[in-house]
């Protein structure tokens, strides 16, 4: 027990370094810019990704986070509710992370264990294992409570975990779209922007959460994508069944700080998200560096 303790507090320290702690940070939903979003637009024609976001087969966001205080939001389809398939997993995380902070949930060695094992490897049994401690009710309660409001009937739902990781049946699905395992890109993106800034949870167990996020498991979609740039640091989660492919990621490194959530409807939708992830980052250290990709 003294051996992890430890291990805790060195992840603390790591990753206290790591947060853009903001006073009064500016709602993501006030945060959307108008060039930003050209240069999104233009991207997905560049891609040929064009029809896939004209049918709704592809909802991506981009937050630009460098700054904490001047946030940059761009979206395609970013309250499209869709099927998500593992990404929601990420609701789980945080209703633990909730639960830690009241006191209602004791951080054991298993626990630490199954919330990194269910984010990095996408592990079935860890998530229903840490659903079930957290509480199926209660978890849909936080994810729709004022304080997180991660799923919103006004603003065409978000995250949603209504069924257990296994082959049981939905115990609840979302009011509006019936699904078991749902999300929006928009909010997928507003659970890491907060996560960043440092106002979601408390600061350790933003530690914790980030500390489950980080290293990825699985190296497909948006970690594939960004396999030529080494000295980026992902926190990430994806999810895929059969045609629904989702990844969603806070990406560090280079001086830059940015937000990439993809979801998609297609036996395509893997590439897609893959061949997404180079370009959008080209775009984000553009910004970065101050070029004007409008300039002839």
């Amino acid at each position: 027990m003294k051996v992890f303790k430890f291990t805790l507090f060195l992840a603390w320290l790591f990753f206290s370094n790591h947060i853009m702690a903001v006073e009064s940070p500016r709602p993501l939903n006030e945060a959307g810019d108008l060039r930003l979003q050209s240069d999104l637009e233009a991207l997905i024609a560049e891609q040929d990704l064009k029809t896939a976001v004209d049918t709704q087969k592809l909802s991506v966001v981009l937050v630009l986070v460098t700054d904490p205080n001047k946030p940059r939001l761009a979206e395609l389809n970013g309250h499209n509710m869709l099927y998500a398939a593992s990404l929601p997993k990420i609701a789980i995380l945080l209703g633990a992370a909730v639960e830690i902070d009241e006191g209602r949930l004791q951080l054991s060695e298993e626990l630490h264990a199954d919330l990194d094992n269910m984010i990095r490897y996408s592990c079935n049994t860890c998530a229903t294992k840490v659903l079930e401690q957290v509480g199926r009710e209660e978890l849909l309660e936080i994810l729709q409570s004022p304080r997180f409001n991660f799923y919103d009937q006004k603003a065409n739902g978000g995250l949603w975990v209504g069924k257990d990781y296994g082959p049981n049946a939905a115990y609840r699905r979302d009011p509006l779209s019936g699904l078991s395992h749902g999300a929006t890109a928009f909010q997928a993106a507003r659970f890491y922007y907060k996560l960043q800034n440092g106002t979601l949870v408390s600061p350790q167990q933003t530690q914790l959460m980030l500390e489950a996020l980080s290293k990825p498991g699985i190296r497909h979609k948006f970690v594939k994508g960004l396999n030529a740039y080494p000295n980026l640091e992902l926190f990430r989660k994806s999810g895929s069944w059969k045609n629904y492919h989702a990844d969603s990621a806070l990406v560090r490194g280079d001086g830059l700080a940015y937000i990439i959530v993809a979801l998609t409807n297609s036996p395509k939708g893997a590439i897609w998200i893959e061949k997404l992830a180079a370009p959008l980052h080209e775009l984000a250290v553009s910004y970065n560096a101050g070029i004007d990709r409008t300039a002839p």
